[in-house]
């Protein structure tokens, strides 16, 4: 099913549905500020859904969308001084810091071999509104089969996963056609001193522009 996700009003009339939807342990194809995405809920069952959907192994993790680095905290991740001062710079928006902590809240799968859980505080409004509503966060891997790109449109993600959409596992939230924009730009917050893994949408230029020696 294809859900219009576009305007203000079509965010608010969808809010509540989806919700429940992802309460129920659904899934759901959703646009972000970079590309779209396939999430659920961070449980145990939504991550083992969203694997199955993708065909991917089912401990390699999914990196978390927030709205607000209050929610963030909320779930025991930690911040250190790298950390707080490129959020401050650069949430929301296309920028995931992979943090520590979250031991005992969020499961234990989502941790990468860093040792550390990946989040963005996203821009995108609908989506920010929808988490917002939630209460929690959103897992987040792009919306595409193993190898391919991602779909550029709702009516994409719903021809690339045709069964699950059919059968109303899948919620496809259409937010119109994405640009050619890159993914976030992903980086590790872990350690005593933050490094670079991936150089997306914010370039490391820009990143030491902001924060100077914080930056990777």
């Amino acid at each position: 099913m294809i859900v219009p996700f576009e305007t203000d009003e079509q965010v608010d009339a969808a809010v509540p549905g989806v919700s429940n939807h992802l309460r129920a342990g659904g899934l759901i194809g959703y646009p972000t500020e970079t590309v779209y995405g396939l999430g659920s809920l961070a449980t145990d069952a939504g991550l083992d859904a969203l694997a199955q959907l993708k065909g991917r192994p089912p401990r390699k993790p999914f990196l978390l969308l927030i709205s607000s680095r209050e929610m963030a905290e909320g779930a025991g991740l930690s911040f250190n001084a790298a950390a707080r001062a490129m959020a401050d710079a650069f949430w929301p928006g296309p920028l995931t810091l992979v943090l520590p902590g979250g031991e005992g809240r969020l499961p234990a799968r989502l941790r990468g071999a860093e040792g550390g859980i990946a989040v963005r505080h996203t821009s995108h409004r609908g989506m920010a509104r929808l988490i917002a509503r939630l209460g929690e966060p959103v897992t987040s891997t792009s919306a595409n089969l193993p190898g391919g790109p991602p779909a550029p449109g709702a009516s994409k993600v719903a021809e690339l996963f045709p069964a699950a959409t059919a059968a109303g596992t899948l919620l496809v939230l259409d937010g119109g056609v994405l640009g050619n924009v890159p993914p976030s730009t992903l980086i590790d917050c872990t350690g005593p001193v933050p490094a670079l893994i991936r150089e997306g949408a914010i370039p490391r230029a820009e990143l030491r522009r902001a924060v100077g020696r914080l930056a990777p």
